[in-house]
């Protein structure tokens, strides 16, 4: 499971940040439309509910002023190239195809970029643009399934995680297919500002601040008997409501109206990975939101989200955002 890569300590929100951090996404012939959406609305929308505007954002054009993007929709660029020069995040949405090659003028501009240290985020086939550029040699990464065996036969020294979503390496984040470029987004929100922003941004998307499972949940998985989905939909509301009972296996079963060992085949299948797992993040999830938001100590808040020990929080809390509670409140914590 991604990593919360790096802790941005002066970043707790946007009204404290000095200079908001300045996201350039590459606009190019054929890029796709949907995931160019995605970084504009969460990049670059106002969000004046949130203090202030969380990103500066601009678009840079790489060939020519005008750009047509997939189903002929022109973008123009709204920024120049020395936006791009002083950009935090570059953004590269998807490419206009697996065997179109990339330009090398747009490959030494991703080099470059990735010298003085911006971190590169592509989504979906955007990976062929990183690869052609050189800056994934050695790197693990991930984009849609459907580009999986293709990709892996082109660039043999990338390694492949193709379950993930995204995939953070610290300096470089890959998302796969289309929608995942929306979880690696409100990832970076989060790296950034903490999990309350990050959901507020998800919120605003109308989507959970955290999606659990890969796309393995898409391919090729067996199709549900009906009302299955519907079921398990309703234990997980009712769990995340009661977190701080004791939840097993039995238990959530019963919950979802099934015997124990359907419950579990079909839990990984809708959400692609293991009740208990999702059960640990969840409350990790929640675990953050009391640290930002209140005083309480580590074991009270152990005790609310259903950890039977602070040692137990501590564990999971590491396993899944690589920082323990101590050091998130420290980055996080919001007094006001």
């Amino acid at each position: 499971m991604p990593k919360l890569a790096e802790i941005a300590p002066n970043s707790k929100s946007p009204s404290q940040a000095a200079v908001p951090p300045r996201v350039a996404a590459l606009i190019y012939d054929g890029l796709c439309t949907f995931e160019y959406g995605i970084v504009t609305e969460v990049f670059g929308l106002s969000r004046p509910e949130l203090g202030g505007n969380l990103f500066t954002f601009s678009s840079v054009q790489t060939e020519g002023k005008q750009n047509a993007a997939a189903g002929g929709l022109i973008v123009q660029a709204t920024g120049t190239a020395q936006d791009l020069e002083r950009a935090d995040i570059i953004v590269v949405p998807g490419w206009r195809g697996k065997d179109e090659p990339v330009p090398e003028k747009l490959c030494a501009l991703i080099r470059d970029c990735h010298a003085r240290g911006a971190l590169l985020f592509s989504i979906c086939s955007g990976i062929y643009v990183l690869a052609a550029a050189g800056v994934l040699n050695g790197q693990s990464a991930t984009t849609h399934w459907r580009y999986i065996d293709d990709f892996a036969q082109k660039y043999p020294d990338v390694t492949l995680r193709p379950n993930e979503l995204y995939v953070d390496k610290g300096n470089i984040i890959t998302s796969a297919g289309s929608s995942a470029g929306i979880d690696a987004s409100v990832h970076i929100v989060r790296n950034y500002y903490g999990a309350e922003i990050a959901n507020s941004v998800a919120r605003r998307l109308v989507m959970h601040g955290h999606r659990h499972g890969g796309q393995a949940q898409f391919i090729e998985q067996p199709v549900a008997k009906p009302g299955g989905a519907h079921r398990l939909s309703n234990m997980m509301d009712e769990v995340r409501s009661t977190l701080a009972e004791t939840h097993r296996i039995t238990s959530m079963a019963k919950l979802a109206g099934m015997s124990p060992r359907t419950f579990q085949r079909q839990f990984q299948n809708h959400v692609g990975l293991p009740a208990v797992q999702w059960l640990a993040h969840e409350r990790v999830t929640r675990a953050c939101q009391l640290l930002e938001t209140t005083t309480q100590s580590i074991e009270v808040i152990s005790q609310t989200v259903g950890f039977e020990s602070p040692d137990r929080l501590r564990y999971h809390f590491r396993s899944v955002l690589a920082v323990s509670p101590a050091d998130y409140r420290k980055s996080f914590h919001r007094t006001g």
